[in-house]
């Protein structure tokens, strides 16, 4: 995909559940309380179970990577946490929802904001990536 300057992508929705956080735990060594046990997470004044900040910050780049078409387009990338991702514990979990401007593009790369929310919070700040132009002929 080209991406043209001021371009407003689609959103991307992402479902986030308990279980894709122990999948997640597995998968990275992050096997800390907060991300599971709901009595730990509330003791030090989260608002529950959270996701992980690095989940997070995957399922953006997901988000950037389905744009582009493809994730070997992604050059740079990068997030500020601001807030937690609280999960419940339901099937539905929560959802995560991503958006996506182009800031600047030119013949080689683009430059796409991400705005990350989970209900009505925002939960990522100076969500940014770079990615490579491709060019169809």
């Amino acid at each position: 995909m080209t991406f043209q300057a001021g371009e407003v992508l689609p959103e991307q929705v992402f479902q986030v559940t308990r279980a894709d956080l122990v999948r997640y735990a597995g998968a990275s060594g992050d096997f800390n309380p907060i991300h599971w046990s709901e009595r730990t997470a509330l003791s030090v004044g989260l608002p529950g179970v959270i996701a992980h900040g690095m989940f997070t910050m995957a399922l953006a780049g997901q988000a950037v990577a389905k744009w582009a078409g493809t994730g070997d387009t992604v050059v740079d990338f990068g997030v500020r946490f601001i807030r937690p991702v609280p999960v419940p514990d339901t099937d539905e979990g929560t959802s995560l929802s991503f958006t996506g401007v182009v800031k600047s593009a030119d013949d080689d790369f683009a430059l796409v904001e991400i705005t990350a929310m989970c209900g009505t919070e925002r939960v990522l700040a100076q969500a940014r990536a770079k990615v490579k132009q491709r060019i169809s002929h």
